[in-house]
């Protein structure tokens, strides 16, 4: 037998095996999709928060707010020096209302419990300006400036986000493996009952001559599966909560809008399921130990005269 028709073999006994005890299967199926679906959600998180990240870095702003008891003459030299530095692009004065108008817009659910925002003025730059040594005691100057009320740096805040998204990988990472080790353990639980109930079988097989790889193989098989089966259904619960979670409102919260930029790549989602069958096949491959597959013993008959 060529391997390419072990394989095949394999494979029909496995899908067998897996048909015939459908439900403890289901389990291990069912165990591994919530791994890996709740891993999803924490990489579906950091992703479209790292783009978000990413696309706001390259339209960094100042917020200047301004006094609302400065002169007007006060308030032209600030747009002055606000305009001064070479990395400027644009200056941009805002007014209350537009201001309130904005945060109305963008965060309907509080837009209440805020009025009167202030009048400001956007400043933007190129971020690579940030490393410049003037930048520095340019942002402080519009600080000390005698019509400015407060400066508010992007770069403070997308500081904080790049920490949380770190900290929400570095969970995702963790739980997803705990509970892969759970899943590990629940599929190696299931092959590890299937052989032992076809224990007589296994023992006729190397009677025969049948090689450890070829009486193993079905079960490794039947594993890497159940992986690849739970892997589908993470997958296809990971796009249903993107769709109608993340994307399923006309008006999406802050949250939702942060989160909806994109669903995994092709890449990403192939990685999933894989990660899934890999965890089926080493779950299946722990499972056999050589004094599992070996036959039951005869229980000896009363002695007769």
């Amino acid at each position: 037998m060529t391997f390419l028709q072990a394989l095949v073999y394999f494979a029909r006994e496995a899908w067998l095996n897996l048909v015939r005890s459908w439900k403890v299967s289901l389990l291990a199926v069912l165990t591994i999709a919530v791994s890996l679906f709740l891993g999803g959600v924490f990489l579906l998180a950091a992703t479209n928060l790292s783009a978000r990240v990413s696309q706001w870095s390259t339209e960094a702003k100042l917020l200047v707010y301004l006094d609302a008891e400065a002169l007007d003459a006060e308030r032209t030299a600030l747009e002055e020096l606000a305009r001064e530095p070479s990395w400027v692009i644009g200056v941009e004065s805002v007014s209350a209302e537009e201001a309130q108008e904005r945060f109305r817009r963008q965060l309907p659910g509080l837009a209440d419990l805020v009025e009167d925002l202030p009048a400001s003025l956007e400043v933007g730059y190129r971020l690579e300006a940030a490393t410049d040594p003037g930048f520095a005691a340019w942002v402080e100057r519009l600080r000390q400036a005698p019509a400015s009320g407060s400066v508010d740096d992007d770069r403070d805040w997308i500081a904080q986000l790049r920490t949380t998204i770190r900290l929400a990988r570095m969970v995702g990472l963790i739980l997803g493996a705990v509970l892969l080790g759970a899943a590990v353990f629940t599929i190696a639980s299931v092959i590890r009952l299937t052989a032992y109930l076809y224990r007589d079988e296994i023992a006729i097989m190397r009677l025969v001559g049948a090689t450890e790889f070829f009486i193993r193989g079905p079960f490794w098989v039947e594993g890497f599966f159940q992986g690849l089966l739970g892997g589908l259904v993470a997958l296809g619960g990971l796009w249903g909560f993107y769709r109608l979670v993340l994307q399923g409102s006309s008006d999406p919260s802050l949250l939702q809008s942060l989160l909806s930029v994109r669903f995994l790549t092709a890449g990403e989602a192939v990685a999933v399921v894989l990660l899934g069958g890999l965890a089926g096949l080493v779950g299946a491959a722990v499972s056999l130990r050589r004094e599992l597959l070996t036959p039951r013993a005869e229980t000896p008959g009363p002695v007769t005269a």
